[in-house]
Parts: structure tokens; sequence; C-alpha cells
């Protein structure tokens, strides 16, 4: 198994392609070892000293480190944990009961800023080994949520308010301003 590496436009994650999938649907974000339970995948991934984050996409791991360890240092222990994993047959999400989704109906603006965000912004942030949810839309402000690589990245501010907020108002009059989810 060859696992690739990509760095991230935040310095302190790191993007790792195993060339297979990872996540069959959706993605999984992990911000502590205390709620990677779910996944044997990041809950091993959370044993390596110096690992702060775990986001699961479709096909990559992206890993956040604290600032006070190298890449250098980490990246072979990383590299280690997952070729085991994979190698091992586990699941990278433990089979869960199954989920209930909200069962409100979006408003028609809603569904624009949802679907503009899964066609335009979602697969460019996923490349750089992120993901950018839709939170919710109140008073002309659309708050999203950043996942792996961009949860902290220096420059999600400008990705935020100079490329996905000119984006949505160009298409949506009522989108005045989008927001970070903290």
């Amino acid at each position: 198994m060859f696992i690739q590496t990509e760095e991230t436009p935040n310095p302190a994650t790191l993007k790792f392609l195993p060339g297979r999938a990872v996540m069959d649907a959706g993605t999984a974000d992990f911000q502590d070892a205390e709620r990677a339970g779910r996944s044997p995948l990041a809950e091993r991934l959370f044993k390596v000293d110096g690992v702060r984050g775990v986001f699961l996409g479709s096909d990559f791991i992206t890993v956040s480190k604290v600032e006070a360890k190298e890449w250098h240092l980490m990246k072979p222990a990383i590299l280690g944990v997952i070729m085991e994993h994979f190698t091992s047959g586990q699941p990278v999400i433990a089979a869960t009961a199954g989920a209930v989704e909200s069962a409100g109906e979006d408003s028609e603006i809603v569904q624009q800023i949802k679907e503009l965000i899964d066609t335009r912004v979602r697969p460019a942030v996923a490349q750089d080994g992120g993901d950018i949810v839709f939170d919710r839309f109140e008073d002309g402000v659309v708050y999203l949520h950043m996942q792996g690589s961009c949860s902290g990245c220096p420059s999600s501010t400008a990705t935020l308010k100079m490329g996905i907020e000119n984006m949505l108002r160009h298409y949506i009059p009522e989108v005045a301003e989008v927001r970070p989810v903290m």
C-alpha cells in the first residue's frame, strides 16, 4: 500500500491519500480523542503524540497537529497507523444505529445555498483536505462549519469572505454575509 501526502494551506494539517476510499458517504470530523470513539482509525491516529484533530473525507485523511510538534517526526508514525488500519480490514467508522435526519423542509433560499456549497465550494476545499458544511441561514447570514484543514487555517477567513460570501451574494440576493460557526 502506497500512501501519498500533500501539504494543505493550513501548516498545522497534512493530507494523507491512501489510494482507496476512506468514507463511503459524507465526512467525519474529530476534534479530540474523546469524540473519536466511533472511528477505529481516528482512535489509532489520536494515539500518535501531537495529533490534535482527524478529518475523514471520501478518499483522504487530514491530520492536524499541535504547534509544538514537527511533521517530519510525526509523519512516519501516522503513515504506519493508516497502513496498519487498512491492512487489518477494520472499518473506518464503526456501524451505528441509523442516524436521524432533521425532519423540517428547507426553504428555497436554504436549498439554493446548500446546492451552491455542495457543487462549487465543497469540491474545491476537499482538494485542500477540508470541508465546509452548511449550519444555518438566519437574518441574511449564512453560518458555515469549517472542518479538516479549513478549521483554523490562516486563509479560511479570506476564503469565507472573498470567495464564498461573494459567490453566495452574487447568486442569492438575500444573503448579506457569511460567518464561521465556532
